[in-house]
């Protein structure tokens, strides 16, 4: 049977036959159910076998780098480089870019009363206490959720408020 008809036949193949194929050209179990990566592995194979597979040459060569290369595939997902390590302050950094830059005191109006926010890399101080949000704060001025932004009237990191 040619090449190309033993490929077409992998279309019609159930995820079961494909497993079952795979055993056939590998002489192993898959550990894969992902229908796609089978069929795409046994074409490969059946190519390989009746095509010959990679030169010599070739297959020392991908041994070197696969000698060379890293074992981990991704990267931790807590790893990004230039961030501190700390939890709290990499949550920071990682925000809304809209935030002011620590440091900066936010003041606004509400009800008669000055609420004076500093910002700050782990959150926000208010009332000697803090928080991880400006909403957070703005529902403990008025009692009712607000979006923090437009409490405090921030808008691409500037505040718009009358101080």
């Amino acid at each position: 049977m040619k090449i190309r008809e033993q490929i077409e036949e992998l279309k019609y193949m159930t995820v079961s036959q494909l497993r079952e194929k795979y055993r056939e050209v590998f002489g192993e179990e898959s550990r894969s159910n992902h229908k796609q990566f089978l069929f795409r592995r046994i074409a490969w194979r059946i190519q390989a076998l009746a095509e010959g597979g990679l030169s010599e040459r070739a297959r020392l060569r991908a041994l070197e780098i696969a000698n060379d290369a890293d074992l981990r595939i991704r990267a931790p997902k807590s790893f990004d480089v230039g961030t501190p390590r700390d939890r709290k302050a990499s949550r920071r950094i990682t925000t809304d870019p809209r935030l002011p830059a620590p440091g900066t005191v936010l003041v606004r109006e509400y009800k008669d009363r000055s609420i004076v926010v500093k910002v700050r890399l782990d959150g926000f101080e208010y009332d000697g206490r803090i928080y991880r949000s400006l909403s957070a704060i703005a529902q403990e001025v008025t009692g009712t959720k607000w979006n923090g932004f437009l409490f405090f009237q921030i808008l691409d990191g500037k505040t718009h408020a009358k101080q």
